[in-house]
C-alpha cells in the first residue's frame, strides 16, 4: 500500500481529519486493508468483538440488529469514509450489531491499540467518538431500537414493532346481551374492567359497553338499570388480529372513530385494546389528536388542533416508521379533520337538499399526503329531475366555500390552479362530471390530460359514496380498451426524464434558489405515481393509493409483474427522503419544499437514488415499447 495514498484518504475522513501529519503517518504505517465480497457478515450481533476500527474505502455496509423473533431492524447504511466497529472495539465483550457488506467492500482496518492511543492524545478525535458518535448511536439509535422488542413501560411501546397481543388486555370480560344494565355495571366494577363485551345466543360478540356508556346513556339519562344491557351497547364492533402490529390497530381506530377494538386469535376473542394504550411519547399520539378534532364545535377550535399534525410526523419518524405507514396515518388524520369541517359547514347551512359526495384528489386522493399541501377537492351532487337546480347549486356553492375557507385557515393552501370545490367548475351534478370525464378521454389534449391526472385519482370522503362509485364505474367503462387516451397519457409520462447524465451523474439545477439541487417530487415520486396510474387504469384497478394499486396488480395479472416490489421499494425510498428533508426544513423554521442536494446524501443513498432513477428509465422504456404506435 502506498502511504501517501492512505494519508490523502484519511485527511478527508472524520475524525482522522483532525490529526496532524505525524499522527496520520502513524496511522498509514499501522493499518491493513481487507476486502469483503457482497453478502459477507463482517460482524455478528452477540458474536466475538472486533479488534480494529473499520473505515470504508470503497463500497458500503448495512448495520442492523435482530430481535428475539429474528425481526431485522436496520440502524444505518454506511458508505465511503464511514466507519464501524467502535462499539465492539470499546466494549471488548461482544458485537452489539450485525454488519453486512451490502456490496463488494474494501475497508482499512485500524488496530484497537492505535485507536485508544489516538483517543488518549487527541481531544478532537476523542470528542468525535465519545460525544457525537456515542450519543447518536447508543443513546438515540441502538438503545431505542432495542426497546422495540423489550417489554417495559407501556407508554413507551413503539407502534411499528409491537404486536397487538403485547399490549391488548389479557382476557376479556363477557356476558350475555340480555343481562340487566345493573348486572353489567356490577361485573365491570368487580372485575375492574372499563368495558364489557356482550354475546348473542351463538356466543358471538354482539356489542360492547364501556364506562362512558354507563355514564352518558344510563346515569345522565336516568335510564332504568333493569333494562337489558343490549339497549345501551355499541353495535359497531371492529376487530383486529393479535398478530397485527399496533399501527394497524391505531389506523382502524382513527378510520372508524372508535376507542375500543376486539382482539382475536383466529375466531377466538382473546382481549380488547383501547385508545389509552396508544397515548405514546409525551402524550402526543395520533389518537389524541383525532379525539381533539372530534371534540371541537367550531372551525376556530380546529385551527390549533390542525397545527399538531406535523408533530405526529416527527413522532412517527422517531419511531422509525416507513414512508408508507406515515402517509397512511397522516391521511387518516387529515380525513378526520376535513370530515369535521364539512360536518360543521352542514350544521351551519342546514341539511343538504340532495345527496352528494365530497371527493379529494391528487395526493389526498391517493392517501399520500404528509405535510400540509395545496387543497385538491371537488363536489358531486345527485342529478335532479325537477327545477330546483339553481337552489341546489347555491347550497353546495356555499358549502364548498365554507369548507375550502376553513381548510385554508388551518394551513391547507388554496390550490393555485383552482382545483377546489369552491370553483364552480368543480362543484357539479353527477351527469356533468361524467361529461367531463368523457370529454377528457375523447380529446386528450395537454389541458385535458392535466385534469385527468388530477381527478382520476379521486376518492370519496364525505356524503353518499354511491355517487363517487358511479363516477368510478363510468371512468372504468371509458378507459377499457381506449388506446388513444392511454397512449397520450403514456406520452406525457415519458417526457419526465429522470435526472441522470453521462456515467449516471445527477443532473441538478444550474442556477437560482435551488442551485445544485433536484426536485424529489417531480423527478422521483411523480414518475412512479404516473406509471402505476397508467398500468392500473389499463388493468381496471379501482384503488387510488399507489401502494394499493401495486398490490392489486401484483395479486392479479399485470404487465408490471415482478417489478411491483421494486417500484414499491423505490417509491418508499423517495417518499422517506422527502419526508425527512421536509421535517428538517420545518424544524429549522423553513417552509418545506421538494428540493434536495444529492451530494448531501451518503454514498449508499446516492447509489440507491441512481438505481431508483434507472428503474424509472427502464419502466419508461417499457411504456415506449408498448405504446410506440400511439405516442405523439
Amino acid at each position: 500500500m502506498i502511504a501517501d495514498e492512505i494519508i490523502d484518504f484519511f485527511r478527508n475522513v472524520p475524525p482522522f481529519q483532525f490529526l496532524d501529519e505525524k499522527s496520520l503517518s502513524l496511522v498509514a504505517g499501522r493499518i491493513t486493508r481487507e476486502f469483503y465480497p457482497q453478502g459477507t457478515m463482517i460482524l455478528r450481533q452477540d458474536g466475538p468483538p472486533g479488534n480494529h476500527l473499520s473505515v470504508i474505502k470503497k463500497g458500503g455496509v448495512k448495520v442492523f440488529i435482530t430481535s428475539g423473533g429474528q425481526e431485522e431492524i436496520v440502524i444505518d447504511y454506511r458508505g465511503e469514509g464511514d466507519s464501524f466497529g467502535i462499539l465492539s472495539l470499546v466494549g471488548e465483550d461482544k458485537s452489539r450489531a450485525n454488519v453486512l457488506a451490502a456490496e463488494d467492500t474494501i475497508c482499512y482496518l485500524v488496530p484497537r491499540d492505535l485507536i485508544f492511543q489516538l483517543i488518549d492524545s487527541n481531544p478532537a478525535f476523542t470528542e468525535f467518538f465519545l460525544k457525537s458518535f456515542f450519543t447518536k448511536f447508543i443513546d438515540k439509535t441502538y438503545t431505542e431500537m432495542q426497546k422495540r422488542t423489550s417489554y417495559y413501560s407501556g407508554s413507551d411501546k413503539l407502534l411499528f414493532s409491537t404486536r397487538v397481543r403485547d399490549i391488548g388486555h389479557s382476557g376479556v370480560l363477557t356476558a350475555a346481551a340480555e343481562i340487566p344494565i345493573q348486572e353489567a355495571a356490577r361485573m365491570m366494577t368487580e372485575s375492574r374492567f372499563s368495558s364489557l363485551v356482550l354475546l348473542d345466543q351463538a356466543q358471538k360478540p354482539a356489542g360492547v359497553i364501556t364506562d362512558r356508556d354507563l355514564r352518558d346513556k344510563v346515569v345522565a339519562m336516568g335510564r332504568d338499570v333493569q333494562e337489558p344491557a343490549s339497549a345501551i351497547m355499541s353495535r359497531e364492533l371492529i376487530m383486529v388480529a393479535a398478530e397485527d402490529f399496533c399501527f394497524e390497530a391505531l389506523l382502524k381506530m382513527i378510520r372508524h372513530n372508535i376507542h375500543h377494538l376486539l382482539v382475536f386469535e383466529g375466531e377466538r376473542l382473546v382481549g380488547i385494546i383501547t385508545n389509552h394504550d396508544f397515548l405514546l411519547l409525551q402524550g402526543t399520539s395520533p389518537i389524541s389528536i383525532v379525539k381533539e378534532i372530534e371534540g371541537q364545535v367550531t372551525v376556530e377550535g380546529l385551527v390549533p388542533v390542525s397545527r399538531k399534525i406535523n408533530s405526529v410526523i416527527g413522532l412517527l419518524l422517531k419511531e422509525g416508521a416507513g414512508a408508507a405507514n406515515i402517509i397512511r396515518i397522516i391521511s387518516e388524520i387529515n380525513d378526520r379533520l376535513i370530515y369535521k369541517v364539512i360536518d360543521l359547514a352542514e350544521k351551519r347551512l342546514g341539511p343538504p337538499p340532495v345527496r352528494y359526495s365530497w371527493i379529494v384528489c391528487g395526493s389526498e386522493g391517493r392517501h399520500e399526503q404528509t405535510f400540509k399541501t395545496d387543497q385538491d377537492n371537488a363536489l358531486i351532487w345527485e342529478d335532479l329531475e325537477d327545477d330546483a337546480g339553481s337552489e341546489t347549486a347555491a347550497y353546495f356553492a356555499s358549502l364548498a366555500w365554507l369548507v375550502n375557507d376553513g381548510l385554508a385557515r388551518m394551513g391547507y393552501p388554496r390550490c393555485p390552479a383552482g382545483y377546489m370545490a369552491a370553483t364552480p367548475e368543480w362543484c357539479q351534478p353527477l351527469h356533468i362530471w361524467k361529461r367531463y370525464f368523457t370529454n377528457w378521454m375523447r380529446l386528450p389534449n395537454p389541458e385535458a390530460m392535466l385534469k385527468a391526472l388530477v381527478f382520476f385519482d379521486f376518492r370519496h370522503l364525505y356524503g353518499d359514496p354511491s355517487l363517487a362509485e358511479e363516477l368510478r364505474d363510468h371512468l372504468g367503462t371509458l378507459v377499457a380498451g381506449n388506446r388513444l387516451f392511454l397512449g397520450n397519457m403514456a406520452g406525457t409520462i415519458i417526457k419526465n426524464v429522470p435526472p441522470l447524465g453521462f456515467l449516471k451523474t445527477f443532473i441538478v439545477e444550474k442556477s437560482g434558489e435551488h442551485k445544485n439541487e433536484l426536485n424529489l417530487k417531480i423527478k422521483g415520486i411523480t414518475p412512479l405515481v404516473d406509471i402505476v396510474r397508467l398500468f392500473s387504469l389499463e388493468q381496471g384497478v379501482r384503488e387510488t393509493s399507489t401502494f394499493e394499486r401495486l398490490q392489486a396488480m401484483k395479486e392479479g395479472s399485470s404487465r408490471i409483474g415482478d417489478a411491483a416490489d421494486d417500484i414499491g421499494q423505490v417509491l418508499e425510498f423517495f417518499l422517506l427522503l422527502r419526508i425527512h428533508n421536509q421535517f428538517r426544513q420545518i424544524s429549522t423554521g423553513k417552509p418545506p419544499d421538494n428540493f434536495m442536494n444529492p451530494q448531501e446524501l451518503s454514498n449508499l443513498e446516492k447509489k440507491t437514488m441512481k438505481e431508483a432513477f434507472s428503474l424509472i428509465t427502464a419502466l419508461q422504456g417499457q411504456i415506449i415499447e408498448r405504446y410506440k404506435q400511439m405516442i405523439l
